[in-house]
C-alpha cells in the first residue's frame, strides 16, 4: 500500500517537540524524514529529559528522543564546520520541505539561512517554528513550553482565585504548534503541487497558543473583561468540577449545562430533599450556592465508585468520566480497541512505546512502527547512498569530524 506522503522527503534541523514532532506526523504517512543532529550539541530530549534506559543517562538511552522522532532516518554534522554545512545543503537539493525550529537566525549564522536553503532549492517549503516566529522585537527570544503558557495567558487562567498561577503540564503549546506546522506544511505542498513554487512558512508557537484561548480572549474583546483563575468553576456548567469517589485517589469529572440537566442529575442523586430545593432548579441559583452544592456532590460521589457514577449519569444522557492516571491509559479499552499504542524495537533501548496519530486515514494509514533512530544511525545511508560519497571521502570527512 502506498502511503499518503511517499515520495516526499523532508529534512529536518530542529529539536525537543515543536519541530521534531511535525516531521514524525509526516513520516507516519510516508515521508522520508531526515533529523539532522550534532553530538557536539544534543538535543535535550537525548541529553536530559527522562526516561532514560535503566536510568542510566545516555544518548541513544533517551525514551524521549525515540518518541518523538519515530519513522525517521537520522544522521549527524557538525554545523559550525564548512564542510558540514556544504553537505546539509546537498542534502537540502534532494528534499521537497525544510522543518526548523531554532531561535530566529540561529541557521542563518551558520549558512543555512532561508536565502541560503532556498539558492540550493528553489522550490523548497520550508517551515521556521520558533516560540514567537522570525520577526518583531521578541523573535529572537529563548524559551520553553513552559515560559510560553505564561506569556500566552495560559498560567493566569489556571489555579483558585486569589492564588499563585499554575504552570501547564508538558510543554503545552509545542503541541498546539506541531498541528499547525503539519496543516501549513500540507497546504504549501498543494500548492507547490499546482505551482510548482516553494514557500516559508512563518510559524509562531506564541500565536499558536492563542488559538486555544479564543472564549477568554472575546470575553475580553466583547466585554473589557479580564478572565482570571477560578478553579474548576465555568461560565454556563454549574455544577463543574472533579469530585472524590470511593477508593483511594480516585476521581470523577462532571458537569451539568442545562435545568433539564440538573433534574436528571438530581434524579441520579437521589431526589434528596436538599436537591429538590427551588433555588436549586435554575443555573442562576445554583451558581449563587455553588459552593454548597459541591459539598453535597461530594459527600454522594465519596459512597460510590467512579464506574458506578459514570454509568449512573450515562444512563441519563448526562455527562461524567472518571479521572484516569496514567498508567490506566495504558489499559483503556477504547485506545486498544484504537490501535493506540504500539511498540517498536530500539537498539539502544531494546524496545520503545509509540503512539499512533489521533486520526485515520481509510486507505492510506499511518505506519507508526519505527522508532527515532540511535545518533548518526543513517550517516552511511544518507551520505554515500543518497549524496553519492566514496568511502575515501566519507572516512576522510568522519575523520575530521564533520559529522559529529
Amino acid at each position: 500500500m502506498t502511503a499518503a506522503l511517499e515520495g516526499t522527503r523532508v529534512v529536518e534541523l530542529g529539536w525537543a517537540a515543536a519541530g521534531p514532532l511535525v516531521g514524525t506526523y509526516l513520516a507516519q504517512h510516508g515521508a522520508d524524514v531526515i533529523h539532522v543532529e550534532s553530538s557536539t550539541a544534543l538535543d535535550p530530549f537525548r541529553s536530559t529529559y527522562p526516561p532514560f534506559r535503566d536510568n542510566v543517562v545516555g544518548p541513544d538511552r533517551a525514551g524521549m528522543f525515540a518518541f518523538y522522532n519515530a519513522g525517521k532516518r537520522g544522521v549527524t554534522l557538525d554545523l559550525k564546520q564548512p564542510r558540514a554545512v556544504e553537505l546539509a545543503l546537498r542534502l537540502v537539493k534532494t528534499a521537497d520541505v525544510v522543518i526548523e525550529s531554532f531561535p530566529a537566525g540561529t541557521l542563518a549564522r551558520r549558512g543555512l539561512g532561508q536565502d541560503a536553503l532556498r539558492r540550493a532549492r528553489a522550490d523548497l517549503v520550508i517551515l521556521s517554528s520558533c516560540n514567537q516566529g522570525q520577526t518583531g522585537p521578541h523573535a529572537q527570544h529563548p524559551g520553553y513550553g513552559s515560559q510560553l503558557t505564561a506569556l500566552a495567558g495560559f498560567n493566569e487562567l489556571l489555579g483558585e482565585p486569589g492564588r499563585t498561577p499554575v504552570i501547564l503540564y508538558g510543554p503545552y503549546i509545542d503541541y498546539i504548534a506541531v498541528g499547525y506546522g503539519v496543516i501549513a506544511i500540507l497546504a504549501a505542498l498543494e500548492r507547490h503541487r499546482r505551482t510548482g513554487e516553494g514557500c516559508v512558512i512563518d510559524l509562531s508557537q506564541y500565536e499558536a497558543g492563542l488559538q486555544f484561548l479564543a472564549p477568554a480572549l472575546l470575553e475580553h474583546a466583547a466585554n473589557g473583561t479580564v478572565p482570571t483563575r477560578d478553579a474548576d468553576h465555568d461560565r454556563v456548567a454549574v455544577p463543574h468540577g472533579v469530585y472524590p469517589t470511593r477508593g483511594d485517589d480516585r476521581w470523577v469529572a462532571l458537569s451539568v449545562w442545562s435545568d433539564d440537566e440538573w433534574s436528571r442529575f438530581r434524579v441520579a442523586l437521589g431526589d434528596d430533599d436538599w436537591s429538590r430545593d427551588a433555588g436549586l432548579a435554575t443555573t442562576a441559583g445554583r451558581r449563587e450556592r455553588e459552593a454548597e452544592l459541591d459539598d453535597h456532590i461530594a459527600a454522594w460521589t465519596r459512597t460510590r465508585t467512579r464506574e458506578e457514577i459514570v454509568a449512573m449519569l450515562r444512563a441519563r444522557g448526562l455527562r461524567a468520566a472518571a479521572v484516569e492516571s496514567v498508567g490506566e491509559l495504558f489499559d483503556d479499552e477504547q485506545l486498544a480497541h484504537r490501535g493506540v499504542w504500539r511498540r517498536a524495537a530500539h537498539a539502544g533501548l531494546g524496545e520503545v512505546g509509540l503512539m499512533a496519530p489521533p486520526f485515520g486515514l481509510s486507505e492510506t494509514p499511518a505506519r507508526p512502527d519505527r522508532a527515532g533512530p540511535t545518533l548518526g544511525e543513517h550517516n552511511e545511508a544518507v551520505f554515500k547512498g543518497l549524496l553519492g560519497l566514496s568511502a575515501d571521502e566519507y572516512a576522510s570527512l568522519a575523520a575530521d569530524g564533520v559529522f559529529a
